[in-house]
């Protein structure tokens, strides 16, 4: 494992795994959202988006987080592996509103100087929970068939917090079980 995708649904924790895999590996680490996410919430043109996942996966080795289909064709045909958090909604849900509220109360900053609009997240359409409710399902539905089409890949296929916990540990103490290529394994 030297170039790593960690995919999954709005809250899953994709971040914070590929962060301590990125330290556990001692590899750069890189979150697609904050590519994403210029400053005002204001979404970045496109080229700028592909350029900034084309020079980060063009390193010898990395992990990289995020569900953005504009420029799968760039990160997936050159990672050899991709993590999958494949959670339960509800177990989801709790952990993205906790998320939320304590983002929204801190203000914490999240990237380019934005930060959660908590009531816009708690009730707006356009809120995070409401794109949780959207997606999670279609993501969970659509992905296998993704994954079929970069059969080149190792899937490691997580599906419950614990379970992601437990290869955490694994990697962290030199002996990851890596899931089988272009296969939907459980770790």
């Amino acid at each position: 494992m030297r170039k790593i995708v960690v995919i999954g649904t709005t809250g899953s924790g994709k971040t914070t795994l590929a962060s301590a895999l990125a330290g556990a590996l001692n590899v750069p680490h890189a979150e697609q959202d904050a590519w994403n996410h210029e400053p005002d919430w204001q979404e970045a043109p496109l080229e700028r988006f592909r350029a900034r996942v084309d020079a980060f996966t063009a390193q010898p080795a990395w992990v990289m987080d995020g569900n953005y289909g504009k420029a799968r064709d760039l990160g997936w045909p050159r990672a050899d592996t991709l993590v999958w958090l494949d959670y339960p909604g509800p177990v989801v849900f709790w952990r993205l509103l906790r998320r939320t509220l304590w983002r929204g109360l801190t203000r914490e900053e999240l990237w380019n100087g934005n930060r959660e609009r908590l009531g816009m997240n708690l009730v707006s359409r356009n809120g995070i929970l409401a794109w949780f409710f959207r997606t999670h399902a279609r993501r969970r539905q659509e992905t296998p068939a993704l994954l079929a089409r970069y059969a080149h890949l190792r899937v490691v296929r997580l599906r419950h917090p614990r379970e992601a916990d437990a290869w955490l540990r694994a990697v962290q103490a030199g002996r990851p079980r890596p899931g089988r290529s272009g296969a939907l394994s459980s770790e």
